[in-house]
């Protein structure tokens, strides 16, 4: 097994979610971002989502899009993403990442040389959420010869007609997006979170992490409860952002502000897993 369902396997045997964060490569500048990244295991990331920046991210809400403003400004690159994921591995090969972006920077690189590159840096999975099922042979089935998971994501607006080809060729974990819309602009009703995983479950033996809209050590509680694994990222790139000094330049306080939240966040995605292992 890849790194991913190795770590949700060996997690879920703790009797614990995994949780997840999101960051976007190259933000606020790539040696800041890279220092981020290397900080997060520690803080209590069990999987590394790391956005590959974009000009025009759809899926994305307003914290995001700056995100990814921000890494391209300070000359961020689908190449120096990956070159950024080399030098993670150069000191952990243990942390999944999975790259999360959009199709265009990835045709324009080539799809046969960036998968090649991509697993080669050390990359374990990818979320391409523009590529739909029915076009898995521009995309998805290659990234499977190639050795990445292919995750997809599931809304409320999935239906049991729909679920089946969303999950055909998804590996490694199903993203359920717990809200209608763009990340980090709403909060999910959590109380409808374990019913609509329980949904996705009955389709599939993959674990199942939510993300979009979880943003608070209660959040992450609500959904750790009731999901496999806990997604948290416009939480994340809003604590660089709000880091910054005036003229948008990483501080003293920038990693620090990552990563103490990030620990707060994991100490209570475990507190959940204690109670359930108890």
């Amino acid at each position: 097994m890849s790194r991913i369902p190795t770590r949700f396997a060996a997690n879920a045997a703790e009797g614990r979610a995994t949780f997840v964060t999101f960051i976007t490569a190259g933000d606020p500048d790539p040696a800041t971002s890279l220092a981020i990244m290397q900080a997060l295991p520690g803080a209590g990331a069990d999987v590394i989502e790391l956005g590959m920046p974009f000009s025009d991210p759809m899926a994305d809400g307003p914290a995001v899009q700056w995100s990814s403003m921000r890494a391209l400004k300070a000359g961020m690159t689908l190449a120096g993403t990956l070159a950024m994921v080399r030098e993670f591995r150069a000191t952990d090969g243990d942390t999944p990442i999975v790259l999360m972006g959009y199709y265009n920077p990835i045709y324009v690189y080539g799809v046969e040389r960036f998968l090649a590159d991509a697993r080669d840096a050390g990359v374990d999975g990818l979320i391409v959420v523009d590529c739909p099922p029915e076009e898995d042979a521009e995309l998805c089935i290659p990234a499977m010869k190639t050795g990445l998971n292919f995750i997809r994501l599931a809304t409320p607006t999935t239906d049991d007609k729909r679920l089946p080809a969303v999950l055909a060729n998804t590996s490694g974990f199903v993203y359920y997006v717990s809200i209608t819309g763009i990340t980090g602009t709403a909060t999910p009703d959590f109380s409808k979170v374990a019913s609509a995983v329980a949904r996705i479950k009955r389709h599939t033996a993959l674990p199942v992490a939510v993300g979009f809209g979880v943003k608070t050590p209660d959040h992450a509680s609500a959904v750790a409860s009731g999901a496999d694994g806990v997604v948290v990222g416009s939480a994340l790139v809003e604590a660089i952002r709000t880091s910054l000094d005036g003229e948008g330049k990483a501080t003293e306080k920038t990693v620090s502000a990552v990563t103490d939240l990030v620990s707060s966040l994991s100490r209570a995605v475990h507190a959940v897993a204690k109670r359930a292992a108890e």
